[in-house]
């Protein structure tokens, strides 16, 4: 399994799966939470496992024909979790006694050459499922207004040269449209010069990803939808990777009416982990209980 599951320990533990027990991962991803879950659950534990990446589903469909003792209990489902309700309702997966969402980008995305990465020179399309939405970074970089593009960078990739980068890219998209990701990273590089680090790359792609798949709202529409679906005594664990989904959880879960917070401050990894995965070096995991 190329995708190394965050936090599992602390997963399973908040979670606390029992034996006949179901379970939504709303990002599966490549599986590892999910699995780990199912072996707690024994024969009739169920695992509704959901991600926007066709993808990531694709294959976890192969893996599950290969795993006849699992195949019955894990239902796949290829779609954004802001439809986390009615997806459950539709397949009448019930009681769901807990819901995992890891708010990481998969191998599966990194890997799909939409642009996500910019260690190679891709296409500026950033939409992790293209069937689902026409909106693509180069559309927002093509057509938004510089002002547009700097509330962008300043708010969804907390980015503090969001001004230069803002106007360097209007002035270089009237020679040449913007359409790689190579283009961009020029963009960002011309415009911090002498200040350039990787970090101001990666706060930017975090910036035009966010918006292009509307991640915070779907996040604050699927948790409020979560609180509802869970039954008594059901858990939501929530890992997140920046600041801004953090804030969200760490609201909502304040907000929540009748649950009780599991984290009174947030998990992260200890140093062995990161040492193995560096990935996980910035999530944090936060939990609550109805």
């Amino acid at each position: 399994m190329k995708h190394l599951p965050v936090l599992l320990k602390e997963t399973i533990q908040f979670l606390a799966p029992c034996p006949n027990e179901n379970f939504i991962d709303a990002t599966i991803g490549g599986g590892g939470h999910s699995l780990a879950i199912l072996e707690k659950t024994k024969s009739k534990g169920k695992v509704l496992g959901i991600d926007w990446s066709l993808e990531a589903i694709t294959e976890l469909e192969q893996q599950k024909k290969n795993k006849l003792d699992i195949s019955s209990r894990l239902i796949l489902v290829a779609d954004n979790f802001i439809n986390i309700a009615a997806i459950a309702h539709k397949l009448n997966f019930k009681p769901i006694h807990g819901i995992l969402f890891d708010l990481g980008l998969s191998t599966d995305i990194l890997e799909s050459k939409r642009g996500f990465s910019f260690k190679d020179n891709e296409p500026l399309d950033m939409r992790y499922n293209p069937k689902m939405t026409d909106l693509t970074a180069s559309h927002i970089l093509n057509t938004a207004s510089e002002k547009e593009i700097y509330y962008i960078l300043k708010n969804f990739g907390e980015e503090k040269y969001s001004y230069k980068i803002a106007k360097t890219i209007i002035f270089l998209r009237q020679k040449e449209p913007f359409t790689t990701t190579k283009q961009l990273k020029i963009a960002v590089i011309k415009a911090t010069k002498q200040n350039f680090n990787i970090k101001i790359l990666a706060r930017v792609f975090q910036a035009l990803r966010i918006v292009v798949n509307k991640e915070l709202e779907n996040l604050e529409k699927a948790l409020d939808d979560s609180f509802n679906i869970l039954a008594e005594n059901g858990r939501i664990v929530v890992i997140s990777y920046h600041s801004l989904e953090d804030r969200i959880v760490k609201n909502k879960f304040k907000q929540a009416k009748n649950f009780k917070i599991l984290t009174k401050k947030p998990i992260i990894p200890k140093e062995e982990e990161i040492k193995n995965n560096p990935r996980s070096r910035s999530a944090k995991l936060r939990a609550i209980k109805k």
